[in-house]
């Protein structure tokens, strides 16, 4: 489990760096360059879209050639230029530009990371491997986010966001000399020639792409988080309280991944998945009604539980009902097909606020996590049909 503990502090220093200035991200667009949430929305949806088409290349080539952990530190590097990026940004196109180095990064970094994290996986603890990377990845996002929240709350006069970019780059910094330490399997490269991908994916596990599909059906109502903040200060949080409120979400979601991730190994990952959706569904309910802002705060708590429930479960799922020879395939593709429903998520969501009110896009996500729930349910009575390819 060393290998998991050094990959989980990696992640752990990454989302210190990513954390400490992405939920004031849609704050800085709106206060400062005057965006609109349609437009968050936009930046949001074109970043994480872009990036994720990379996840099932950078998947399949850790596959091919075996070096899974190279095709990591290139995509860690990503968070180091992302704030020197934003450093420089003057416009929103200048923080839009940023935003896509950093998904670019996570796009190459995120499927070789994941094999290497299933690799060093004890026999019969896959979930609970995953669970505890999960769990130090968002412990770094909530540590990242403290950070964040005395930066601003504590400054004097105007708040330099550009000074909180620059401190914010030296744990990225760290996360790279972590990873250094990581040791991967030297397995040879895979010489023989596959049949094409697409032209054999009807062999593939039925389980596999009933799942992908349903999780790009819910993906398309699960818009990103920037709009959780957003309704947050539109419920009267300052911009120091907001911070607050997606901490708690962090901590939530780093206490619960570990012991979920273990759950998982015991009850099966599609009932623990089937639970993340319905859990999505009343969180994103509750955000479309929240009465006063003491149910925002519940929101983001009950939030960082589904983060937690659906994680480390998911890639779990994924990595053992792939061919062993395509694990790195498989979760880049179910990484970039979630990835690319964003920008459709984040666009929709953006102009449902604008055009009918801030609950709407809330109760078009609750509504398709329902739809999803109910899809993932009946297709766990589906019969395996398991083929390698």
């Amino acid at each position: 489990m060393l290998n998991v503990v050094l990959l989980g502090l990696v992640s752990f220093f990454s989302d210190v760096s990513s954390e400490m200035v992405y939920p004031i991200i849609p704050l800085y667009l709106v206060n400062v360059f005057g965006a609109t949430p349609a437009m968050v929305g936009i930046i949001e949806g074109i970043a994480e879209s872009l990036a994720s088409i990379l996840k099932v290349f950078s998947g399949h080539i850790a596959d091919k050639y075996r070096h899974k952990k190279p095709m990591a530190f290139i995509g860690y590097s990503g968070g180091v230029f992302y704030k020197v990026a934003l450093v420089f940004a003057t416009s929103w196109v200048g923080i839009l530009g940023a935003r896509v180095i950093d998904r670019l990064g996570k796009g190459i970094r995120t499927a070789p990371r994941d094999v290497l994290v299933c690799e060093s996986a004890p026999q019969g603890n896959l979930g609970k491997a995953f669970g505890l990377h999960k769990a130090m990845d968002m412990a770094g996002s909530a540590v990242g986010i403290l950070i964040s929240f005395f930066l601003v709350k504590f400054s004097v006069g105007a708040f330099n966001y550009k000074n909180l970019f620059i401190i914010s780059a030296i744990p990225a910094v760290i996360g790279l000399i972590v990873l250094s330490s990581v040791k991967e399997k030297k397995l040879p490269r895979c010489e023989e020639k596959r049949e094409n991908f697409f032209k054999n994916f009807k062999k593939l596990d039925i389980r596999l792409k009933l799942f992908l599909f349903i999780a790009f059906l819910f993906t398309l109502g699960n818009s990103s988080n920037a709009f959780l903040l957003l309704r947050a200060q539109n419920k009267g949080f300052s911009e120091s309280s907001v911070i607050m409120l997606y901490f708690i979400y962090n901590v939530s979601a780093s206490v619960f991944a570990m012991p979920l991730g273990k759950l998982s190994d015991k009850i099966g990952r599609k009932r623990l998945l089937v639970l993340a959706y319905v859990v999505f569904a009343f969180v994103y309910f509750g955000f479309a009604v929240a009465p006063n802002k003491a149910s925002i705060v519940v929101m983001f708590f009950a939030y960082g539980i589904y983060t937690a429930m659906n994680a480390g479960a998911e890639r779990a799922f994924i990595a053992e009902i792939s061919p062993k020879e395509l694990k790195g395939t498989m979760l880049g593709l179910d990484s970039s097909l979630v990835g690319i429903a964003l920008l459709p998520a984040s666009t929709i969501a953006g102009f449902l606020w604008d055009a009918i009110s801030p609950a709407a896009p809330f109760f078009f996500g609750g509504s398709l996590a329902l739809a999803a729930a109910v899809g993932l349910y009946f297709a766990m009575k589906t019969p395996v049909k398991s083929v390698s390819v």
